[in-house]
């Protein structure tokens, strides 16, 4: 019985006879968009297209596919962008969002602390005997207004009838009132991207969010640029990765060299005493740039708490001398 082999191409599958000579084809319809999904499509599933010593622009023509070399190249060319596009759109670029959320948080903070101060000035200037500041205090306005409206069980009541501040009509309350409720919704869009960056980074990058916290692992990869470049920084460089001036500083006017970064803000860092806080930054910089290989290089993102254990130890073992 006389043998064939099918092999796909890009643009229909050949069916070769025992002479390795063309003898039948299935051609696809001349879509770009069909012929690209196509292409992308046996990359990725479909076992990789063998056509060694075989000039596929012939084989097209003759086929029937195109009428010139010229067709053929110039549909190829359009089909091939077009693919890399199709591959471009659905990668999974995960940590991208969690650049723009975490940037999102910070710009927030930043305006949440510039619209609380005004308020606490603001509204000073009616009750300067009250003690609360942010969210707190929009929460308090929010709720009862100007001073009169606070009840006699309140713990601010007594202080609302000795107050030496100047009187709020219904406009001023209308208006500072809402100025709160829209300070309080900010802070609680706040907390719903805060919940969202921990969410990610859980997905994303698991271990170093439980070696440098969700907020701290999420900052590195901003600064980064992306979690890819983070898992190939060496240790020394997430050290002091944040600490852009300070490290400029040291090489134009060799002032000493910053011992950490953003890196500062873990916990562990900050709540040691300033002779340790050097060797426990190198060991949580060793570990951060491991957790975000694996991370980055694993094909599955699983939590190892083998990290974490071998990290508490070092610091142990620094804290001891």
């Amino acid at each position: 019985m006389k043998e064939t082999s099918k092999y796909p191409s890009w643009f229909g599958s050949l069916r070769l006879d025992e002479n390795n000579e063309l003898e039948d084809t299935v051609l696809h319809i001349k879509d770009i968009q069909f012929l690209a999904e196509t292409l992308k499509d046996y990359i990725f599933t479909k076992p990789k297209m063998n056509f060694t010593g075989r000039n596929l622009s012939e084989e097209a023509i003759k086929c029937g596919f195109v009428n010139s070399k010229e067709e053929y190249y110039s549909l190829l060319h359009q089909v091939s962008v077009k693919t890399v596009k199709l591959q471009l759109a659905e990668m999974e670029q995960s940590d991208l969002k969690i650049i723009q959320a975490i940037n999102a948080l910070d710009d927030i903070d930043k305006s949440a602390n510039e619209l609380s101060e005004r308020l606490a000035e603001w509204y000073g200037i009616h009750f300067p005997e009250i003690e609360l500041f942010g969210d707190e205090l929009a929460y308090f306005i929010s709720k009862h207004g100007v001073r009169k409206n606070i009840g006699a069980n309140d713990n601010y009541f007594n202080l609302a009838e000795s107050s030496m501040g100047i009187s709020f009509n219904d406009e001023d309350e209308d208006i500072i009132t809402e100025y709160s409720s829209n300070i309080l919704s900010l802070y609680a869009t706040r907390r719903k991207i805060e919940l969202y960056i921990h969410e990610q980074m859980d997905i994303v990058a698991p271990n170093l969010s439980n070696i440098a916290g969700y907020l701290l692992g999420a900052r590195m990869i901003s600064i980064a640029g992306s979690l890819e470049k983070l898992a190939k920084m060496p240790s020394s460089t997430i050290q002091v990765i944040g600490a852009n001036k300070a490290l400029f500083k040291h090489l134009r006017s060799k002032a000493t060299s910053p011992k950490h970064g953003i890196i500062f803000n873990h916990p562990t860092i900050k709540g040691s005493s300033w002779r340790h806080r050097g060797k426990i930054s190198r060991s949580l910089a060793s570990t951060v740039s491991i957790a975000a290989r694996v991370d980055f290089y694993s094909s599955e993102t699983v939590l190892n708490d083998d990290l974490a254990q071998q990290l508490e130890a070092k610091i142990k073992s620094i804290k001891k001398l």
